[in-house]
């Protein structure tokens, strides 16, 4: 019974997020590094090609990660911030099939972000400077601060949900939910709001 609380609780979350999600279409060679300030687990998005959004200011780190003459390339960490306001966005990267488009790619990163439409979605672009052993989250952290182009200060910010989350991702990993997987990945990739209203629902089921 509880279980099908916990159900319909995230089912009808769901179907609320999604009316006001916007989805960010990911292409194979892209490798999300930080959404919103927050390092991205790769273990969430292998195999998918996109991830929700909820509608407002976005900044994701991203980097380009692909053979080419069949050798390994990388390109430098690139930021994009933009505003989510549409059904879809895509980040559209140029061809990238000679190490020499790549070299060019790495010096003057131009790529595009458009809507479901085809239009395109104003945006500001920036590159991260980097080192072997950086730790991307704090990197964007600092850079938020500096006023860059593309810096989003609050993303830089303690986010005040963060011990409520911590303890409540805990709590999954300790209750004998059959889906227990399932709602830690879920749980992972959405926004505070919804990851509030869920903690309420567990709270619920324990005093029930």
């Amino acid at each position: 019974m509880k279980l099908d609380l916990l159900l319909t609780g995230l089912l009808t979350m769901w179907v609320a997020t999604a009316a006001q999600a916007t989805t960010l279409k990911l292409a194979p060679d892209m490798d999300l590094l930080v959404l919103d300030g927050h390092k991205i687990s790769g273990s969430l998005l292998k195999g998918a090609d996109g991830i929700e959004l909820e509608r407002g200011q976005h900044q994701v780190l991203f980097r380009v990660d692909k053979n080419i003459d069949a050798s390994p390339w990388v390109s430098p960490p690139l930021i994009v911030t933009f505003t989510a306001s549409t059904k879809t966005i895509a980040i559209t990267l140029p061809a990238l099939h000679t190490l020499q488009q790549a070299r060019a790619f790495a010096r003057h990163p131009d790529f595009r972000l458009h809507d479901e439409q085809g239009n395109q979605v104003e945006s500001q672009h920036d590159r991260l400077a980097t080192n072997v052993s950086i730790n991307f989250e704090q990197a964007m952290a600092a850079y938020n601060m500096q006023g860059h182009p593309a810096s989003v200060p609050r993303f830089a910010q303690p986010h005040t949900t963060g011990n409520m989350a911590d303890h409540s991702t805990l709590d999954f990993a300790d209750n004998a939910y059959p889906a227990s997987r399932i709602l830690q990945l879920w749980y992972q990739q959405v926004d505070s709001a919804t990851r509030q209203r869920l903690v309420l629902i567990m709270k619920a089921l324990r005093t029930g």
